[in-house]
């Protein structure tokens, strides 16, 4: 029997989570498994990796062959250098203690990178929210400035009718006196 260590889908529709299994070469994909290694999501930045990496290596040494999206998922978790490492061990190129150094290593090398990924997305994050919270209250200034300007003139404009409704007043009382004047001189004339 040929083994696989394949993906198995899970999630809902546009938004995928996998199962990392061990399954039989001629299994559906997302049909009966041997044994549920880990899984995988890659809606997160970075992705989202969990793996029991000694039973993921126990599958590689006897012989399971790891479809490409999960080769390179078992090589960035470092399963297959551990692999390669056992290899070396074996042949008696290196001692054991040494390919444990080397391995581990290597291992803080790519958590320091994966800090990296993950502080630069932060204050990227962080810049991005300052950017809006500027850009949001120079709108609100705006919008601010706009509504002051919109009262002012519509203070002037009531200003202005109530000088008009005073004066208009004024010049109507004073025109029915000058008129009733003019009649009565012309009378008394007459």
């Amino acid at each position: 029997m040929a083994t696989k260590i394949r993906l198995q889908r899970r999630g809902r529709k546009g938004y995928p989570f996998y199962h990392i299994v061990i399954a039989d070469s001629r299994a559906p994909r997302d049909g009966r498994f041997i044994e549920k290694v880990g899984t995988y999501n890659p809606n997160t930045d970075p992705a989202t990796i969990t793996l029991n990496f000694d039973r993921a290596l126990y599958w590689l040494q006897v012989g399971a062959q790891p479809t490409d999206t999960t080769r390179n998922i078992l090589s960035k978790e470092g399963v297959l250098l551990k692999k390669h490492l056992l290899g070396g061990v074996a042949k008696g190129a290196f001692t054991e203690a040494d390919a444990d150094k080397k391995f581990e290593a290597w291992q803080s090398e790519k958590e320091k990178g994966t800090q990296a990924v993950i502080n630069k997305n932060e204050t990227k994050a962080k810049a991005d929210a300052k950017a809006r919270l500027e850009a949001e209250q120079a709108a609100n200034k705006a919008k601010a400035a706009a509504v002051a300007q919109k009262k002012a003139e519509e203070n002037a404009a009531a200003a202005e009718a109530e000088v008009e409704e005073a004066a208009p007043a004024e010049d109507v009382a004073e025109t029915p006196v000058a008129e009733a004047e003019t009649p009565a001189e012309e009378k008394s004339a007459e």
